[in-house]
């Protein structure tokens, strides 16, 4: 436990502030989402509808797929909230200027990138185009919320024409033209309007602006299916569901629209899926950002092998290959009878593991060696060095080998931080 007590400390200070990056981004939940996502529970996000729906009963769910694949057999009402389409472009770029601030021009087209998924959000593309059509022609609805005043091919596909809508103009107020089970209990619904719609034949007018008398929502029939086009995606933003008939609108078209649900949020095109690979992490990060994690990893890998502390016993192969090892060696002193070698050898490697406890260098006399533990209050290894050094004088038999290293192995197991004491030495040894 010691040996890795400093990788611990590092570990448990990463661990800390991984889990307080979490605990802010859940503190921030509004912003960490794109803008109308279900997800974003800050002014301009979805989370508001999304609650509406549910605690209506409406059986709202979130798609973190792909829009190219869609079952058939589904009931469910998929719902684009400011969901960019590829190859969207501008019609009338002089009409976007002049309805727009000066500060803002062409760029008040753009949706605002906030949030960190904002980043990774996808286009709907050709294919998913074709299928989601597909789906409407076979009698699914659909809700649009496109955002500014951009054609694109999904509008050209409905023919439902943007006309840009005058952005200096204050929030709007916005009326049904007719009574329609689309807006049932809705007298006046306000917000802010991006753009007009300019209807197909056969289209359902919803609202209408009240002094301008021009469509913001409709209905638009596509083969057997209905798709509900909306000019002014702040109404579906949290800070307005709670203005004048708002939430009553989205109730009352949605339940004309889909029927008790579910209906489904593209919340794939806001950034959220379900893939968790590496790759993927790559593809949507950057590939410098997964490089990093693998080099931290191999980091902390590697820091891990080293050891800090005290030197640890050896594992069991090494020391059964030490023991035969010695004993062959012993062998070889006993048959060439060095007695007197092996004790020098042996009070040598006690000496300069005592030198070091003393403070001093590992080639210190041993006597110096005796003095300068003394000095430092061990008195008990001082005395069992000059004993050692006694009976190292000359020992002519194995058996008086055996003794002087039974008590070599004794003083140097009194070295240990823990472990018992070596025994006392018999007065036959002393």
């Amino acid at each position: 436990m010691r040996d890795r007590f400093p990788v611990l400390v590092v570990g448990g200070l990463l661990f800390a502030v991984i889990l307080g990056g979490f605990l802010l981004r859940g503190a921030a939940r509004g912003d960490f989402a794109d803008t109308l996502s279900t997800y974003r529970a800050s002014e301009n996000g979805a989370r508001a509808l999304y609650l509406l729906l549910q605690e209506s009963g409406m059986a709202p769910g979130r798609r973190a797929m792909d829009l190219q694949l869609l079952d058939a057999d589904s009931p469910a009402t998929l719902l684009l909230l400011a969901v960019e389409v590829e190859g969207a472009y501008e019609a009338d770029p002089d009409e976007t200027r002049l309805a727009t601030q000066r500060d803002e021009g062409l760029e008040d087209e753009e949706v605002p990138q906030e949030g960190l998924r904002a980043l990774h959000s996808a286009e709907l593309n050709a294919d998913e185009r074709a299928a989601l059509l597909r789906r409407v022609e076979a009698g699914h609805s659909l809700v649009l919320v496109p955002w500014g005043s951009r054609e694109n091919p999904l509008l050209d596909a409905l023919e439902v024409k943007l006309s840009k809508a005058d952005t200096s103009l204050p929030m709007r107020t916005l009326v049904p033209p007719l009574s329609t089970p689309y807006t049932l209990g809705t007298e006046r619904v306000e917000a802010k309007v991006q753009a007009y719609l300019e209807l197909p034949p056969g289209a359902v007018p919803l609202l209408v602006d009240a002094q301008l008398e021009r469509p913001v929502a409709a209905v638009v029939p596509y083969g057997l299916g209905r798709v509900l086009v909306l000019g002014a995606p702040e109404l579906a933003m949290n800070q307005a569901l709670a203005r004048a008939d708002n939430a009553q609108f989205w109730l009352s078209a949605l339940r004309a629209l889909g029927g008790p649900g579910p209906f489904e949020f593209s919340e794939f095109h806001h950034g959220f899926s379900n893939e968790r690979s590496v790759v993927d992490f790559a593809r949507r990060y950057g590939l410098h950002f997964a490089v990093a994690q693998l080099l931290l990893g191999v980091g902390f890998w590697a820091v891990s092998l080293k050891r800090f502390g005290r030197p640890r016993p050896p594992p069991e192969a090494l020391r059964v290959g030490a023991t035969d090892a010695l004993f062959a060696m012993s062998r070889l002193y006993r048959e060439g009878r060095h007695h007197a070698f092996a004790a020098e050898l042996i009070t040598r490697e006690v000496t300069q593991e005592l030198a070091l406890m003393a403070g001093l260098p590992a080639h210190t006399p041993a006597p110096a060696v005796a003095e300068g533990l003394a000095a430092r209050g061990r008195k008990d290894l001082a005395q069992g060095l000059r004993a050692l050094l006694r009976q190292a004088e000359g020992p002519t038999t194995d058996k008086e080998l055996v003794r002087l290293a039974t008590r070599a192995a004794g003083l140097r197991h009194r070295l240990l931080p823990t472990g018992s004491r070596a025994p006392a030495a018999s007065p036959e040894e002393s």
